[in-house]
């Protein structure tokens, strides 16, 4: 495997078995069945899927574990599922079940030994840290369950914190550019991925193929969207071959 070459994630947001899509984390539209949709970016050559429950924290229950269990026998490629992970247990029955990471966030700032102890128990491979930011005056602010409390955390601050105690990767969403299609935001992602010295993911805000580009060139090692990918706005071999041309390292 090329560890150079950056990845292409789509994600998928469930929400009551169904994939969900919005504008701000609000305004959520039907996406379609998570395990079609899974099988169909596994064949169309995604490098990786994210499954994010993303009403577990603030409904306050588990991940749906026998959802997860289809979408992993779909896929072969790798798979990190987040939502509603609070404990260790939590992690080992999604690992056990076929995902290959996890991604932990408002357990995680809570809490934040869960990293250290979830990197200790499964690997640092397996711990992927989510974080939430929204621009509050001029620093980016962690904001927690699906974005609707503001923590008051400097975000740049938590993701060293959250490396430092052994998470393997940041999925960094900008909430303000999240299914906005208006681009990422290049600046904290580029902030975020100068000051940490491990993959950071960004999310929120692809609309087209020059975004895709141009949040590689501000740093990020994998770029992860969702309706530009479930709307088929962009088909992701068609996106690879345009980032070679523009001499972006990406698995052809």
């Amino acid at each position: 495997m090329d560890y150079f070459a950056k990845r292409i994630i789509p994600c998928l947001d469930v929400k009551d078995g169904r994939v969900v899509k919005g504008v701000n984390f609000v305004g959520l539209k039907d996406a379609g069945d998570p395990i079609e949709v899974a099988r169909r970016y596994n064949n169309e050559g995604a490098d990786e899927l994210t499954f994010l429950d993303i009403t577990a924290s603030s409904d306050n229950r588990d991940t749906i574990i026998d959802i997860v269990k289809k979408v992993a026998c779909e896929v072969f490629i790798p798979l990190t599922v987040g939502g509603g992970i609070r404990k260790l247990d939590d992690i080992y029955k999604l690992l056990n079940v076929g995902c290959d990471k996890v991604s932990i966030n408002s357990a995680a700032v809570k809490r934040p030994e869960l990293i250290d102890e979830g990197a200790k128990r499964f690997g640092s491979q397996c711990i992927v840290t989510a974080i939430d930011v929204k621009k509050t005056g001029n620093k980016h602010h962690v904001y927690l369950n699906g974005g609707r409390i503001d923590t008051g955390i400097d975000a740049l601050v938590w993701a060293k914190e959250a490396v430092s105690r052994g998470s393997g990767e940041i999925l960094l969403t900008s909430m303000d550019a999240d299914g906005t299609k208006d681009g990422f935001e290049l600046n904290i992602t580029q902030q975020i991925s100068q000051a940490v010295h491990v993959p950071v993911i960004a999310s929120g805000g692809a609309g087209n193929m020059r975004h895709i580009k141009e949040v590689f060139e501000h740093g990020a090692d994998a770029a992860l969207a969702a309706s530009i990918f479930h709307y088929k706005e962009v088909d992701i071999t068609q996106l690879k071959h345009y980032l070679n041309k523009h001499d972006i390292p990406v698995r052809l």
